[in-house]
C-alpha cells in the first residue's frame, strides 16, 4: 500500500467533501450532510474511487478518538450540574429506556439478545456534533429546548464510554459468567488505565517539560495534547479496551492543567480536519443499492426510530416537568442516530456480533436520521409553539394572587435576570417573577420575590402575572423566538406598559421592536459601551500617573 495513494484518497474525500459541504451550506442545508453524501460518492458502492478505502477508515477512527478526546476537555461535573436535572437524571433515563425498548423491538424481529443489546446501545445515542451546531446556527442554543437537548448530549458522550466496554464485552464468550466476566475484566482494566493517566498527567509529566509564563514554546501543549490523545488511545488498546476511553480520560484530565484553554484552541483546526474526514469516510459505508433494494425497510426504521426516540424523550421530559412543547421540541432535537454510533456498530462487527448485512443497514438507517435532522431541528420550536398554544396550562401557579398594579413583571431568573432583579429590590420596587426552571424559582422564591413557575410566552402565565397592570415588563430570555413570542403577548395584554427586551444579536432588534417592545436591550452594544469605558478608565488612570 502506497502511502502517496493514502493521501491521494484522503485529498479526494476532504475536497468532495469541501465542495459538497458548501453546495449544502449555500442551498441552506448542514455542511455535514455534504460530507455524508461526498464519501457515499466515491465509495465502493458508487464511483468507487478510493482504492485505500479501508487506510482512510482507519485514519477517520483517529478522527473521532481525537473528538472524544476534546468532548473530555470540556467535561466537568460542575458544568453538567449548571445544565440541571434534565441532563444527569433525564440523560440517563433517555440512553436506558431508548436502549431496552429498541433491545427488545430487536429481539421481537429475530436478533438473539446480545445482538440486540447491541442495536440498542447504538440506537440509543444521537448526534452532539450535528445538533450543537444546528442549534447555535439557528441561535436557538440557550432556547429552553436548547437547553436541556445540550444537557441529554452531554450525557449521551460521557455514556459512550460504558457503552464500548458493554458491546466489547457482548462480544465474547456465549455463556453469562463469561459475559460478567469481561464486564468485570473490562473495567478492572478501565479503572487501571484511569489511574495510570492520572498519575503520568498529574506528577510525571509536569516535571518532564515546564511551561513557564515567561519564554515558553507555544509548541509544546500542542504536542503534548497530541502525544496524550494518542499515547492514552493506545494504552486503552494495548488493556483491550476502547481506544476512545483512553482518549475521553487523558482529555478530561488535560482539561484540568493550566494549558487547558490553550491545547483547546490549538487543536479546534486539527480536529476539524479529522472530524470532517470521519463523516466523509462513514459515508463510503453507505450501500445505495441495499438503501433501493430494502428502502421501505429502511424508511420504516427511519420513521420508527426518529419518532420513538422523539416520545421517549417527550415522557422523560414531563417527567422531569420540563413544559410539553419543549419536551417535544428536545425530543425531534434528538430522534436521530449519532456519530459515536457507528463506533459502536464498528466495534459489533469487527467482533463479529453482527453480520455484514446488518451493518450495512443500520449504517444506511443512521445516516437517513442524520439527513432529517437539519428540518427536524428547524421543526423543533414550531411543535414547541402549537403544542403551547393548544395545551393546557402547565406552570405551577397556585397560591399567587392575580390582584396587582404598579408592579415590574420580570421574565427569567438568569444571571441577566438576577442582576434586573437586584437592582429593583435595592429601589423597593414591587416585582413579580416569572421562571421556568424550578431551582431557579426556587432560590429567587427564597429572597423573597413573588415568582411564578411557568412558561411566560402562555398567556394565561402572562395573566397570573397581572400583565395587564403592570409599570413594566422586563425580559431577559436569552433565546429570540422566545423573547419575540413573550414582547407581543405583553403587548396585547397591555397597551401602556413599559416593555424592556433583551436581544443576544442587533439583528434581532427590529422583530422585538416590531413586536411591541418600548426598548431593546442587545449584548452586542452593550458589550462594547462595556469595553469602551474600561479603556477609557484606563487609559484616564495611565494620563494621570506620574509621569
Amino acid at each position: 500500500m502506497n502511502a502517496w495513494t493514502i493521501l491521494q484518497d484522503s485529498l479526494f474525500l476532504l475536497l468532495g467533501a469541501m465542495l459538497l459541504g458548501a453546495l449544502f451550506e449555500r442551498l441552506k442545508q448542514n455542511a455535514v450532510l455534504g460530507y455524508l453524501l461526498a464519501g457515499a460518492l466515491l465509495g465502493p458502492h458508487a464511483f468507487d474511487l478510493l482504492p485505500n478505502r479501508d487506510a482512510i477508515l482507519s485514519i477517520a477512527e483517529l478522527g473521532v478518538t481525537l473528538l472524544l478526546f476534546a468532548i473530555g476537555m470540556e467535561f466537568s461535573w460542575r458544568k453538567l450540574r449548571r445544565i440541571g436535572s434534565i441532563a444527569l437524571g433525564g440523560g440517563t433515563l433517555q440512553v436506558l429506556v431508548t436502549m431496552g425498548a429498541a433491545a427488545w423491538v430487536g429481539g421481537r424481529f429475530g436478533l438473539d439478545t446480545r445482538q440486540a443489546i447491541a442495536i440498542g446501545a447504538t440506537i440509543a445515542l444521537s448526534s452532539t456534533a450535528l445538533v450543537t451546531r444546528l442549534l447555535f446556527d439557528r441561535a436557538e442554543i440557550d432556547s429552553l429546548h436548547g437547553r436541556s437537548t445540550v444537557g441529554i448530549l452531554l450525557l449521551q458522550d460521557i455514556a459512550v464510554v460504558p457503552l464500548v466496554l458493554l458491546v466489547t464485552a457482548l462480544a465474547g464468550d456465549g455463556s453469562s459468567a463469561a459475559f460478567g466476566w469481561d464486564m468485570a475484566r473490562s473495567l478492572f482494566s478501565a479503572l487501571l488505565l484511569v489511574a495510570a493517566i492520572v498519575v503520568i498527567l498529574k506528577y510525571v509529566f509536569p516535571r518532564l517539560v515546564s511551561f513557564s509564563a515567561e519564554g515558553a514554546n507555544r509548541d509544546l501543549p500542542a504536542l503534548l495534547a497530541i502525544v496524550t490523545a494518542v499515547g492514552c488511545a493506545w494504552g486503552a488498546h494495548a488493556l483491550g479496551l476502547s481506544p476512545l476511553l483512553g482518549a475521553f480520560v487523558g482529555g478530561v484530565m488535560l482539561a484540568e492543567s493550566p494549558f487547558g484553554t490553550q491545547v483547546r484552541a490549538d487543536l479546534s483546526p486539527l480536529k476539524t480536519v479529522f472530524v470532517t474526514l470521519f463523516f466523509a469516510a462513514i459515508g463510503t459505508l453507505t450501500n445505495p443499492g441495499l438503501v433501493l433494494e430494502h428502502w421501505v425497510a429502511v424508511c420504516a426504521l427511519t420513521a420508527g426510530i426518529v419518532f420513538g426516540k422523539a416520545i421517549i424523550v417527550l415522557v422523560i421530559g414531563r417527567l422531569f416537568r420540563l413544559p410539553a412543547g419543549a419536551s417535544a421540541a428536545t425530543g425531534l432535537c434528538l430522534g436521530q442516530i449519532g456519530e459515536f454510533s457507528f463506533v459502536l456498530l464498528d466495534i459489533a462487527r469487527h467482533t463479529q456480533l453482527i453480520g455484514t448485512e446488518l451493518f450495512e443497514l443500520m449504517v444506511s438507517v443512521i445516516v437517513a436520521t442524520l439527513f432529517v435532522t437539519p428540518y427536524l431541528v428547524a421543526l423543533a420550536p414550531r411543535l414547541a409553539r402549537f403544542i403551547e398554544r393548544h395545551a393546557p396550562a402547565t406552570g405551577h401557579t397556585e397560591g399567587v394572587s392575580p390582584r396587582r398594579s404598579g408592579h415590574v413583571v420580570l421574565i427569567g431568573f438568569g444571571p441577566a435576570g438576577q442582576a434586573v432583579a437586584a437592582h429593583l429590590r435595592n429601589e423597593n420596587t414591587p416585582l413579580v417573577l416569572i421562571e421556568w426552571n424550578p431551582a431557579l424559582a426556587r432560590a429567587a422564591d427564597a429572597m423573597g420575590i413573588d415568582t411564578i413557575i411557568g412558561d411566560a410566552a402562555r398567556t394565561d402565565v402572562l395573566t397570573r402575572a397581572s400583565v395587564g397592570t403592570a409599570k413594566a415588563v422586563a425580559i431577559t430570555v436569552p433565546d429570540p423566538t422566545a423573547a419575540r413570542t413573550i414582547t407581543a403577548h405583553a403587548r396585547a395584554a397591555s397597551s401602556d406598559a413599559i416593555i424592556v427586551t433583551r436581544s443576544r444579536y442587533q439583528r434581532w432588534n427590529e422583530d422585538l421592536l416590531a413586536s411591541g417592545a418600548t426598548s431593546v436591550s442587545d449584548e452586542e452594544t452593550g458589550v462594547g459601551l462595556q469595553v469602551a469605558y474600561e479603556l477609557q478608565r484606563a487609559l484616564d488612570a495611565t494620563e494621570l500617573g506620574p509621569s
